[in-house]
């Protein structure tokens, strides 16, 4: 079953006519005749709807900050802020030697009602000097939230009189909920302040290694980094930072010496990729881990871009032996899960990514999306040149650099950078849509009441989402499987990763709990009717 135009339709007649054309913008049933199609993405939800997304501050903090270890984060703003982003999507971290694993700490500056009404910067003040005295981290962020925005509490000059008093770097983020119109915006001020304070700050010089690489936008959920750091190093990569799962502040500091940057989530990690790019001179390569094929294609995709035979050779070797050992134990959940159809919507490349991992299952994805994406995550990076800037974009400092005198190198010579291009998917990003087929759905900030149309028309056998959705499906009678922190289980990324994946899905769709939800269109017919007479 598919959905048409006439279905499309008739889902957004309940809308009012003003929120009806905005939403038809953000839903396009996939047509490939009509290519390019163009997707609304990157606005602000209309309110009184039921989102998914996350704020601004849940972007910088929870999302790119929060997973580096050996840093104390301060949340300043009340309580609930602090703790909405403490732990929720389990970044695993190992303790190295000295001891300075701070993931497991919600820090917060416990703003109350006399705080709001005579300024929190004393109190952002003595919470530092109690985080210095009882940790001794490497350096200490401070996210702002909404409170600190409206009252004024200037945290930079707070940070800059700290970092004088501890001789350590404290860094103020100024990432408060409202400042964009999702995570987004956070994920941009996270990697402005990340390129500002901390990248270049390192002793290296030149890569420790050969094939030495920055993995972007992997966050390890689940343990992801660390199956993606035990099939590189088989090959021979030296990772030398991780933006951020498991990452280190200290690993950070020397991120402009890689050779190469490997960019996972597009969406929350490009900023700094580009400027990498600009600043250092290190190009990007848009990977994936999350599948089989694709897992195999981006190690394929590495090995080109060094273009060094002994590597090339290595990396088959590796990928034959993984799959020797991982194809017959996909081969039996494939014959549960060949046949079977899913959503994916899910974050800023989740939604994309996992689709080639169901892929891998045999189960094929019929509608996806993004909560939080912008129109190149859809169309590819070539329409960023025309995406109008807004109001709200503007309200995102722009951090502007140029290539460092000291650092900057480049990598590979402009004429086989082009080269490459053609081949590898080198400071590109091809978007989500290429990968849809035509009468799938591709839909931006899907809603509830959308998530409920689309299930009762396509019903789909799985429903990949966040935590805000996952539940609406459980009641529909369609197991949801989790992907902001895998319903505690993974890693879902590399070869260990798709079977680990296989095993939980297929063990939802031979649950038997199933059998005793049924879902609105058993017990109600979706078309009514009435004979002539």
């Amino acid at each position: 079953m598919s959905v048409t135009e006439k279905d499309l339709e008739r889902i957004l007649e309940a809308y009012p006519a003003k929120v009806k054309r905005n939403r038809k913008k953000h839903i396009l049933i996939k047509d490939s005749s009509q290519e390019p199609q163009e997707i609304e993405a990157n606005t602000r939800t209309i309110p009184g709807i039921i989102t998914n997304r996350g704020c601004a501050y849940a972007g910088c903090k929870g999302v790119v900050l929060g997973p580096l270890k050996d840093i104390v984060h301060i949340t300043h703003g009340p309580v609930g802020c602090g703790y909405y982003s403490w732990l929720t999507r389990r970044n695993k971290a190992k303790t190295p030697p000295d001891g300075k694993n701070y993931l497991a700490y919600c820090v917060t500056t416990d703003m109350q009602e006399k705080d709001i009404v005579f300024g929190g910067e004393k109190k952002l003040a003595q919470v530092i000097d109690e985080v210095v005295e009882i940790f001794k981290p490497n350096a200490i962020t401070i996210s702002a939230t909404c409170p600190v925005g409206l009252i004024g509490d200037d945290i930079q000059a707070v940070a800059k009189a700290a970092q004088e008093k501890h001789g350590i770097p404290v860094m103020g983020f100024n990432c408060e909920g409202y400042r964009g119109v999702s995570q987004s915006a956070g994920h941009h001020i996270a990697n402005n302040g990340l390129l500002e304070w901390v990248v270049g700050k390192g002793e290296m010089t030149a890569a420790p290694a050969k094939y030495s690489i920055n993995i972007l936008g992997e966050y390890n959920i689940g343990g992801d980094s660390w199956e993606i750091h035990r099939i590189l190093e088989e090959i021979g990569y030296h990772v030398i930072a991780v933006a951020s799962g498991d990452g280190s502040y200290e690993d950070l500091k020397n991120a402009h010496v890689a050779d190469l940057n490997l960019v996972q989530c597009h969406r929350s990690i490009n900023y700094i990729a580009e400027m990498l790019e600009i600043k250092y001179g290190t190009p990007w390569l848009k990977v994936n881990f999350i599948g089989v094929e694709a897992t195999c294609q981006s190690l394929r995709d590495m090995a080109q871009y060094f273009g060094d035979e002994e590597l090339i050779k290595k990396t088959e070797e590796v990928i034959a032996k993984e799959l020797a050992r991982i194809e017959p134990i996909l081969e039996q959940y494939r014959k549960i899960c060949k046949g079977k159809t899913a959503f994916c919507f899910v974050g800023g490349s989740r939604g994309h990514h996992y689709q080639k991992l169901f892929e891998d299952l045999g189960i094929e994805t019929v509608l996806a999306g993004y909560e939080f994406a912008h129109r190149d995550d859809y169309e590819g990076r070539q329409v960023i040149p025309h995406i109008k800037v807004d109001a709200d974009s503007k309200n995102i400092p722009e951090l502007h650099v140029e290539p460092d005198p000291k650092f900057f190198k480049l990598r590979i010579s402009p004429e086989k950078a082009e080269e490459l291009k053609k081949k590898i998917p080198l400071s590109y990003y091809a978007g989500m849509n290429v990968d849809m087929k035509d009468g799938h759905v591709i839909i931006d900030d899907m809603n509830h009441f959308e998530t409920e149309e689309f299930i009762r028309i396509l019903k789909p056998d799985i429903f990949a989402s966040g935590i805000k959705d996952k539940y609406i499906p459980h009641k529909m009678g369609i197991p949801s499987k989790q992907l902001h922190n895998y319903d505690y289980s993974g890693p879902y990324a590399g070869f260990n990763g798709a079977v680990k994946f296989a095993q939980d899905v297929t063990a939802m769709f031979t649950n038997p709990a199933w059998n005793f939800i049924a879902p609105p269109w058993k017990g109600k017919p979706l078309l009514e009717g009435q004979l002539q007479k």
